[in-house]
This record gives structure tokens, C-alpha cells and sequence, in this order.
């Protein structure tokens, strides 16, 4: 198959060695001219992803035109703030049913959108997917053993971006809730964060354990009012990415927390891991949905004072620690 990647950061590279492995013809396309003399001179993402060699077979190009040449996938793999102008800029050159499937995660912070609502405002023609799970670039760029879920409007299409996908290290779940997908790869950013802040603080597992097991439960209740299916919160795009995001160390969003946990503003947390970290992101849009939902999200809301009203990081676990006493849960209660 023939497969164009808009974006040649960690993931997108990660992916197109991925691609290759199933013997498609890929095209990585990226916006920094200076992105694609690299990966053109070294096949190597040096900055973002160094170690991992992409085969001869890959094209790079920093034209539009060139890149989505007759593709018969898709692949949007921009930072999520980009993700508009991207599909914007793209779109005239997409034909009718054309397969594009986001692994960009984020919410879009004026709109409140998941992205894949954004590629079909932008791009209406095209049959948009999206693929979401525990996949750091890192790993998924060395054949490590990594498993991910895609959904998509139609069972085909899912089938079909599984079969695109899937290898012996690779596998590919589908599934309908391209809601539940999307908020959980967006949302679990900013428990990361908080996480990450954690670390910095000095904390032990006991609260990075909490803040996993009581983010997911924020997630879940949001995501569910929203329309997503409760299993998928359970389920690799929901817990299974959580985890790895919170707890790795490949993980930006964790790295920029536990900066920011050590003093620094998360201007200076950006600055310093040198990639978009998406929870800042999305942390204004969730906690925007938190209330237009009318969903408590303490970690979501106290995440946001810290990164933007200054709120004391020595101050928050003991603010979220002190919130009044309830049950952990709810619609079950004692006979007695």
C-alpha cells in the first residue's frame, strides 16, 4: 500500500519504520526543510528519535503535492496543536474516501474537539480512523512488543487499518467508540503531568499509584458523559495508556511535569524536553468539558492552577489529599 505520513517527529518516524515492515511504499512529509535534508542524508530522525534507521525504501519530501500523490493511506502524525492547518493545508489534495487515520493525541483547546472531529471538518471527503494505545516511539521504533486499538465510523475501515498495521510485535485491536479512543489518549496527558509533577516533588509510588488509579476514574466519568463506552477506559487507549504515560521515562508529558514538580514554569518544561508536550495542551479543554459535563476532575483541575495560575506545586497533593471525605464508589451502598 501506498502511504503518506504528514509529520516527521518521534511518532511519525516510529511509524513509518513500523510500515515498512509490512512492505508498504511510505512518504514521510514534514513542514522543517531542515527535518527532511536529515532524514534524507541519514534516514534517522537524530534530534527526536535517535538509533532507529528507517530502510532505503523511504521517501521524504517537504512538498505537499509530492507527498499525497495518489496515497491510498493517510497517516496524521502533527502535534496536536497543528493538526488544523495541517488538515487545512492538505485537503484539496485528498480524494473521496481516502483513509486517514490520526495517531495524534490532544483535544483542540478553542473548540474542545477530538482531532479526528477536526480532520472531518477540515478534509469532509476523507474516511478518518484513529490509532490509540501504550506506544511510545521509542519502543514501537525498535520492534519492541506494543499493542494499540484503532476505530474508525465503519468495521472495514477498521479492519483494514488493522490489517495496514498490525505485525508480530505490533498488534491492532478495533473498535467502534472513536470517542472513548480519542479522550483517552488526550486526557491521560494530563494526569501525566500531574504524575510527573509528583516525581518531581519527591513522592513515592503510593501517590503515583493514586493519582493513575483515581485519574482513570476522572477520565472515565468524562469520557462516559460524552459519549464514550465505559470498557474502553478499561482498555488500552484508557488504563493501559495511562499507565505507560505516567510511569515511563520516554514519557514528555512525565519528563515536563517532573520539572515543572521541580520549580520550573512549564514554559521552561517545554523549553527543556525540546518536544510539544500535549498535556498543556489539553488541559484547558478538559477541564472546560470537566464543566460544561458537569464532571468533578480535582487532578485535571488542580493540574491546570499549577501550570496557569501559579499555584504552588508544594501545595497541590496536600490540596487534593484534604478535598472532603466521600466513597470511592458510587451506587453501591451498605444493607445496614
Amino acid at each position: 500500500m501506498k502511504i503518506t505520513i504528514l509529520g516527521a517527529g518521534s511518532w511519525g518516524v516510529a511509524i513509518a519504520k513500523l510500515l515498512t515492515c509490512n512492505q508498504h511504499e511510505v512518504t514521510i512529509w514534514s513542514i522543517d526543510p531542515e527535518e527532511v535534508a536529515m532524514l534524507t542524508e541519514y534516514c534517522e530522525q537524530k534530534q527526536k528519535l535517535p538509533g532507529v534507521i528507517l530502510p532505503g525504501t523511504v521517501h521524504y519530501t517537504g512538498d505537499l503535492a509530492t507527498a499525497l500523490a495518489e496515497p491510498e493511506m493517510v497517516v496524521v502524525a502533527v502535534p496536536s496543536p497543528f493538526v488544523r492547518s495541517t488538515a487545512k493545508s492538505v485537503a484539496h489534495l485528498i480524494k473521496e474516501g481516502t483513509i486517514v487515520v490520526s495517531v495524534s493525541k490532544g483535544i483542540e483547546e478553542e473548540t474542545m474537539k477530538r482531532l479526528s472531529e477536526v480532520i472531518r471538518e477540515e478534509i469532509p471527503q476523507a474516511d478518518v480512523a484513529v490509532l490509540s494505545g501504550p506506544s511510545h516511539a521509542e519502543e514501537v521504533g525498535k520492534c519492541m512488543a506494543t499493542t494499540v486499538v484503532v476505530g474508525a465510523l465503519s468495521h472495514a475501515t477498521a479492519r483494514l487499518v488493522q490489517d495496514t498495521f498490525m505485525t508480530d510485535f505490533f498488534r491492532v485491536y478495533t473498535s467502534p467508540d472513536m470517542v472513548g479512543i480519542e479522550l483517552g489518549g488526550a486526557l491521560k496527558n494530563v494526569i501525566a503531568l500531574a504524575a510527573g509533577i509528583a516525581d518531581g516533588l519527591g513522592c513515592g509510588d503510593n501517590t503515583k499509584a493514586a493519582l493513575i488509579t483515581r485519574g482513570i476514574v476522572e477520565i472515565s466519568n468524562l469520557g462516559t458523559k460524552m459519549g464514550g463506552h465505559p470498557e474502553t477506559f478499561s482498555g488500552l487507549s484508557g488504563i493501559g495508556d495511562l499507565i505507560v504515560t505516567c510511569a515511563s521515562k520516554h514519557s514528555r508529558n512525565r519528563r515536563a511535569g517532573v520539572l515543572i514538580g521541580q520549580g520550573m514554569s512549564y514554559h521552561e518544561a517545554m523549553n527543556e524536553v525540546k518536544m510539544v508536550v500535549e498535556g498543556v495542551y489539553s488541559a484547558k479543554a478538559a477541564l472546560k468539558l470537566a464543566k460544561e459535563y458537569h464532571v468533578t476532575m480535582p487532578i485535571v483541575e488542580m493540574v491546570n492552577k499549577i501550570l496557569f495560575e501559579d499555584f504552588p506545586v508544594g501545595e497541590a497533593l496536600t490540596a487534593l489529599l484534604t478535598r472532603d471525605k466521600k466513597s470511592e464508589i458510587s451506587g453501591i451502598s451498605w444493607d445496614d
